[in-house]
């Protein structure tokens, strides 16, 4: 099967569903690929206590607001209706079941093959996320352990280690809010922090964080973070009373240098305080009932879930994906034309809110897309 269209859009979640919905106002011609059978793949099988850390009203899609019932920071299955309810209006332009396998230029067009056929296109938007591949770092001796190993991707909730020691390695926010979970359900939960942390309150007297970093996202990061330095110091404290290492820069510059969020914190600090959960020192080794830590400590553990992220790997199936990629395969640019017909939509990691820069990007892509359109015309 050979199918000419003049846009792709690789992936059916919030940035491929914001970037169809925009192409489809606009009048563009395009179909969306998925591999997944439905939407939102990714939400639908993440650990059960999974909330959005934005408000929906900093998380809203393009021309799709939430339900007015839905909670203020949305929980994972409202997530996934809210992003049903946003693919139903797109109708015959998502094909599901067509995992995306090579995607390449090819005289003056893109051509994308999947299992299933070729998409020949003026243009193709990479739309897959960061969520794409689980990252799970290796240990020495880690297949002696003998108890339950698995990265947070396999995590569904904490009810079968009810009593039981589990540690967490990672300090993001999935791995802070496992540690809650885990808690919550009775278990002994130990987090191993791999470095140096810079940690956030998620609201501030009732009022969001994100709405503070909006305000301030026009000035340097080094300028935000000194700003903020005196809020946090006074709502968080000094982490390394906590047992943890604090980052030599601030959160805006953190997300800047490395793409990464910062811990925004809904109640992993008062716990670690309590003594509910434990802070330990990177793994060094495993052992048949634990692990070593770097400090010499050796400890028994049930379970070990690794919170230690994902990768995008655009370069799995983008050729040539070295001249716009980092070697770990983020796209060095998102929201942009970063080669003829080539654009990223959903890479770029804002200190306003992932969904929230999605819903810019999108419509950013569709009108770069359309002034192609009019100039080739």
């Amino acid at each position: 099967m050979s199918v000419q269209v003049n846009t792709v859009v690789v992936g059916a979640s919030a940035a491929g569903l914001s970037t169809a919905t925009c192409l489809s106002r606009a009048g563009v011609e395009h179909l969306v690929l998925e591999k997944e059978r439905e939407v939102a793949g990714a939400w639908r099988r993440h650990y059960e206590r999974l909330h959005l850390h934005t408000t929906k009203g900093l998380s809203t899609l393009p021309h799709h607001p939430w339900r007015r019932e839905t909670e203020t920071y949305p929980a994972r299955l409202e997530v996934v209706r809210y992003l049903e309810e946003y693919a139903h209006g797109l109708g015959s332009k998502l094909r599901f079941g067509e995992e995306v396998r090579r995607i390449e230029r090819v005289a003056d067009a893109w051509q994308t093959t999947t299992a299933d056929g070729v998409y020949q296109s003026t243009n193709v938007v990479i739309a897959t996320g960061y969520t794409r591949v689980p990252h799970a770092p290796s240990w020495p001796n880690q297949d002696e352990y003998r108890g339950d190993r698995m990265h947070s991707s396999k995590y569904t909730n904490g009810d079968r280690w009810k009593g039981e020691r589990v540690l967490v390695v990672g300090f993001g926010n999935s791995a802070c809010e496992i540690a809650i979970d885990l808690d919550e359900r009775g278990a002994k939960p130990t987090m191993a922090v791999r470095g140096g942390v810079n940690i956030v309150p998620r609201d501030i007297l009732g009022v969001p964080i994100l709405g503070i970093g909006i305000s301030m996202s026009l000035l340097p990061p080094e300028m935000a973070d000194v700003l903020a330095w005196p809020l946090l110091r006074a709502t968080i404290g000094d982490v390394r009373e906590l047992g943890l290492e604090k980052l030599p820069y601030g959160p805006n510059v953190q997300i800047q240098r490395h793409g990464r969020i910062p811990l925004l914190d809904i109640g992993t600090v008062a716990r670690i305080r309590s003594g509910a959960i434990a802070v330990r020192p990177n793994v060094a080794q495993f052992t048949e009932s634990g692990v070593v830590f770097t400090d010499g400590r050796r400890e028994d553990f049930a379970a070990v879930v690794l919170g230690t992220g994902y990768r995008p790997a655009v370069t799995d199936f983008l050729v040539g994906a070295d001249e716009v990629c980092s070697p770990e395969g983020t796209p060095r640019k998102s929201g942009v034309e970063v080669r003829p017909g080539l654009y990223f939509c959903g890479f770029f990691v804002s200190p306003t809110g992932m969904l929230r820069e999605i819903a810019k990007e999108a419509s950013h892509v569709a009108g770069a897309i359309v002034r192609g359109a009019s100039q080739i015309g």
